[in-house]
């Protein structure tokens, strides 16, 4: 497949993306609106789009103004039919473009901690069989989204209820990172470590970067994109 990402910030890239895309043959392009020569494709140009997180908010359309032009594209790929995953920030404008709220998460979570399938998540069998058992993921998010109308609530955790939705087989978002690998980890402690401060579901430093859970992640996301874009 042709596979084009959006990319935010230098910081959060495709971690483990770019390996699985390598090893099936997908051809990927992007679109890094940290370049002043970004540019978005035309929407038939591509197969699936990945949007990847960021530290900005969904309504930070002044100090970002491509925001605005970026929420156009979605919506023009969801009405296309065209499959999207959306990660972290991509979730939340995937959120937003369907009419869901997005607002600050009643936790911040920022670190290696569970997520587990809901009763709902049954309708997207391969999504419900990798996530009943609640594996560790990684999370880096101050905000949350609301359920769009139609879409199928996925997965939730102890800090945050919605940390997943699906609207038929077209179109994913996740509120937290399955593509994190331990140099990504160490890239956003170098470009955002003020963002780690006490809290029930932040984890210090040394967690972050000592976690075993990381070692369990490229499975996890070998098989999430796999089953997701097969």
């Amino acid at each position: 497949m042709n596979i084009h990402y959006i990319q935010h910030v230098p910081y959060e890239g495709l971690g483990h993306i770019e390996t699985w895309a390598a090893a099936h043959g997908h051809h990927l392009t992007g679109t890094c609106f940290f370049d002043e020569s970004w540019r978005l494709p035309e929407l038939a140009a591509i197969d699936a789009l990945i949007i990847l997180g960021g530290p900005m908010s969904v309504f930070d359309e002044t100090p970002y103004t491509w925001l605005v032009e970026e929420k156009e594209f979605i919506k023009a790929a969801i009405e296309r039919g065209t499959k999207i995953l959306g990660i972290c920030l991509g979730a939340q404008l995937l959120a937003n473009v369907l009419g869901a709220a997005v607002k600050p998460a009643p936790n911040k979570e920022i670190g290696w901690f569970p997520v587990v399938a809901t009763d709902e998540a049954k309708a997207l069998p391969w999504f419900y069989e990798l996530f009943s058992d609640g594996p560790k993921v990684f999370h880096w998010h101050a905000d949350k989204f609301e359920i769009p109308y139609g879409a199928v609530n996925l997965a939730s955790s102890e800090a945050n209820k919605n940390q997943a939705f699906a609207i038929g087989n077209q179109v994913l978002a996740l509120q937290f990172h399955v593509e994190t690998l331990l140099a990504d980890v160490e890239h956003l402690l170098e470009n955002a470590r003020t963002d780690v401060v006490p809290g029930n579901y932040v984890q210090d430093e040394a967690a972050l970067l000592g976690d075993p859970a990381h070692t369990g992640s490229r499975r996890l996301s070998d098989d999430l994109l796999t089953c997701f874009f097969r």
